[in-house]
């Protein structure tokens, strides 16, 4: 294990090409944590390809790994896998997203959706078993000859993967890490029982199956025992099955504090930085975040429309500024939320905005510099969400920002579980409650405001994507020597 290469699949890659040769970095948390993985050590990185000029890419080079440079300056090798269009689309359109992502992160209102019908049941056969079968394929390419290969697969989109593996190698030593939150077990039952059953053997095929938190790990061992009725052992974190035993194990992941600072000192960053303290006001309000319905902008804003209502004091004293990265416009429930965020911010605005003054800034883009110089200068910074894996924004937040700026926080994000004791914790459904944050935040003492920043603070350095790497690959090498 010490000197094999380590093999990374995923369905989103490091890397991903445009028209005329041009090469962009992956989007998504997924990839900002696995860049450190994969920066820390040889790593062959597996991933679908996701444009038809990530397809001429991965035919120039015969469907074999090949080393590609991002604009920053950082090497990956890559092995772009490209799936039948329709089978992909049935794959990301209709069983990953909505239907998987729905139910981690409890978004079906059950009373109306799903239906399961033949289409998800097809789109699970000939659509989410397609692409990991494809992706499959690839990596037993990939460790054909290698004694004891260590892969790691990433993610909600590959969890039929691993039991394909494991068959044709048993001597494989597989571990998944799971980005996104893992729910209860009752949310799991709105699928059938074959396709859940297919699900959770794969993934229980692996070795060791990894989470953010200790939530989200105690959350599989009670699915393993209520929905599989398997041997669990919760103080452990071991779930017996096949005669083997699976370990289940929390790696919250950090953030590259050293690469959010050097964004901070970029000179794009200090335009942003100029034209945002040009036309700020006494207070500034927060909120990076994609357009997820997970995310729960409209009571954000909601509590904010109530913080100005019932605090008049601070109309035309507060801005709100809030950049969103629109997500999966092509999914129905997407391209309604982006419209019904529009129409919010709107009547917000129209409510209590004056001539000269509008309450919400919305910027619907995904812009790093412009995000980080606003971090650097918030008084509040707002996260909400009604569930989320981690939340990077959280961490990345604090670390550059220069006003002791305060943290409202959702209990329900993977952060919170670090982070909490320093940040003034929410519940997301509360709208009062968040609004009395809000206000709570722009009236806090000086020396609270720093106590809680400098707390912030050193939770956030106290780790590195690197000490994440090394977490999760020592436990490989502890399960390895137990046999």
């Amino acid at each position: 294990m010490a000197d094999a290469p380590l093999v990374l699949v995923s369905n989103r890659g490091p890397v991903t090409f445009g028209p005329d040769g041009e090469i962009r970095r992956g989007t998504g948390g997924l990839v900002t944590a696995l860049t450190g993985l994969a920066s820390h050590r040889e790593v062959t990185w597996i991933a679908s390809a996701m444009t038809d000029e990530d397809i001429e890419a991965a035919d120039a080079n015969d469907g074999r790994p090949f080393t590609v440079q991002v604009p920053d300056g950082d090497e990956y090798r890559v092995k772009l896998v490209a799936s039948d269009e329709d089978a992909y689309d049935r794959f990301y359109n209709i069983i990953a997203n909505p239907l998987l992502w729905f139910i981690q992160h409890y978004l079906w209102d059950l009373s109306n959706a799903p239906d399961i019908r033949r289409n998800e049941t097809e789109a699970f056969e000939f659509g989410y078993n397609v692409v990991n079968e494809d992706l499959a394929r690839a990596v037993l390419e990939e460790i054909e000859g290698v004694e004891q290969p260590v892969v790691m697969v990433h993610d909600y989109h590959l969890y039929t993967l691993p039991r394909l593996l494991r068959q044709a190698r048993p001597d494989l030593f597989l571990h998944h890490f799971v980005h996104i939150p893992w729910s209860q077990s009752d949310s799991w039952r709105v699928l059938p029982s074959t396709m859940r059953d297919e699900l959770y053997r794969g993934i229980l095929s692996n070795d060791i199956i990894g989470f953010h938190t200790r939530s989200y790990r105690r959350n599989f061992l009670q699915c393993c025992e209520d929905l599989l009725g398997l041997d669990v052992d919760f103080e452990r974190g071991v779930v017996r099955c096949d005669d083997r035993e699976v370990w289940v194990r929390a790696y919250p992941l950090p953030i590259d504090a050293g690469a959010v600072q050097a964004v901070a000192a970029r000179p794009r960053t200090g335009e942003f930085e100029a034209e945002l303290l040009r036309r700020r006001r006494d207070h500034l309000i927060l909120r990076v975040d994609r357009a997820d319905l997970s995310k729960n902008v409209l009571r954000g804003f909601g509590a904010f429309d109530v913080f100005l209502e019932q605090h008049p004091e601070f109309r035309e004293r507060v801005t709100f500024i809030a950049q969103l990265m629109p997500s999966r416009t092509d999914v129905p429930e997407y391209a309604e939320y982006l419209e019904r965020i529009e129409a919010v911010v709107a009547v917000v605005n129209h409510r209590h905005g004056s001539p000269d003054w509008m309450p919400i800034q919305l910027k619907l883009r995904d812009d790093l510099e412009e995000a980080v110089a606003a971090y650097k200068h918030y008084d509040v910074l707002m996260v909400n969400a009604m569930f989320d894996g981690m939340n990077l924004v959280a961490k990345e937040g604090p670390m550059v920002n220069e006003r002791a700026g305060v943290s409202i926080l959702s209990e329900n994000t993977g952060a919170h579980e670090e982070l909490g004791e320093y940040a003034l914790s929410v519940n997301p459904f509360d709208i009062q409650e968040l609004a009395d944050s809000i206000h709570a935040a722009l009236t806090m003492a000086p020396e609270e405001r720093r106590r809680r920043h400098e707390g912030l603070i050193s939770i956030v350095t106290a780790r590195n994507p690197g000490d994440w790497v090394d977490e999760q690959l020592a436990d490989i090498r502890r399960k390895e020597a137990a046999g």
